[in-house]
C-alpha cells in the first residue's frame, strides 16, 4: 500500500485525502488548525496530525522518510515550497507534488522543490496513481484535465523496438512520439528515425495507453 502525506487540510488537501483514501492509499494529513484537524479526524478514516508542516520533525512524526509521496496543499506557496524542499532533500521522499495558488509561482516551485506543481485535486490523484501503475515511465505533464500525459520511457538494452524505425513501430491509438533524446542530443523523429538501446523516448498518449506503451518499449528480444 502506498503511503501518501499530505501537507495541509484545506478543502484541496480534505478532498485529496477522501479522494486517495476511496482508492485504498494510506494517508496522514498534516494540519496546523487544531479545530480544523479535529474536524478532518472525525470526516476521514486517515492519521490526522496537528502541526506546522514547514518544520522538520513534524514532518519526521509523519513519517516522511518512509513516505512514497508528500503533497504540500496549504493556501501558502512559500509554505508549500518549504514543506516540498524539506521532502525531496532532507527525506529524500522520491515523489514530491505542491500546490500553487498563484500561477506565477508554478516555475518556481518546480525549479525549487516540487516534482511537479499542480492545483486541481482529481489531477494529483491521476498523478500518483500514474507514478504508481506506470513504474518506468517518467511523467513530464498532464494534459486535458489529466486525461493525457505527455511522458519519457528509456529503452532498455536488447529491447524488440532498438533497430525499428518509427514507421514500423505500431503505437496504441492516440498515441504518438514526439521526440528522443540520444546522448544528450534531441532529435525530432521522422518515419525513418531509428530507435536505439538507451534511447529516451517522449510519448503524448492517453492515460489508458501507458501500460501497453510501457510493456511494447520494455519488451526484450528473445
Amino acid at each position: 500500500m502506498s503511503k501518501v502525506i499530505i501537507v495541509g487540510g484545506g478543502k484541496l488537501g480534505y478532498f485529496l485525502a477522501q479522494n486517495l483514501l476511496d482508492r485504498d492509499y494510506k494517508v496522514r494529513l498534516i494540519e496546523k488548525d487544531k479545530m480544523r484537524c479535529s474536524k478532518i479526524a472525525n470526516d476521514l478514516d486517515a492519521e490526522i496530525i496537528h502541526g506546522d508542516g514547514t518544520k522538520i520533525e513534524v514532518l519526521a512524526s509523519a513519517g516522511a522518510g518512509k513516505a512514497d509521496f508528500l503533497v504540500a496543499v496549504t493556501g501558502k506557496d512559500q509554505d508549500n515550497l518549504v514543506a516540498a524542499q524539506l521532502a525531496k532533500k532532507k527525506f529524500l521522499v522520491k515523489k514530491v507534488i505542491a500546490r500553487a495558488n498563484n500561477p506565477r509561482n508554478l516555475l518556481a516551485l518546480r525549479e525549487l522543490g516540487a516534482d511537479n506543481s499542480v492545483s486541481s485535486t482529481e489531477i494529483i490523484t491521476k498523478m500518483i496513481e500514474h507514478e504508481i501503475e506506470s513504474a518506468g515511465m517518467q511523467l513530464l505533464t498532464t494534459l486535458n484535465k489529466g486525461q493525457a500525459s505527455i511522458c519519457s520511457v528509456t529503452i532498455p538494452y536488447g529491447a524488440k523496438v532498438s533497430g525499428m524505425t518509427l514507421k514500423d513501430v505500431v503505437m496504441p491509438e492516440s498515441s504518438l512520439i514526439v521526440s528522443i533524446l540520444r546522448n544528450d542530443d534531441l532529435i525530432i523523429p521522422k518515419g525513418d528515425t531509428t530507435i536505439e538501446d538507451g534511447d529516451e523516448v517522449i510519448v503524448i498518449s492517453e492515460n489508458q495507453n501507458q501500460k501497453a506503451i510501457l510493456k511494447m518499449f520494455n519488451a526484450i528480444k528473445r
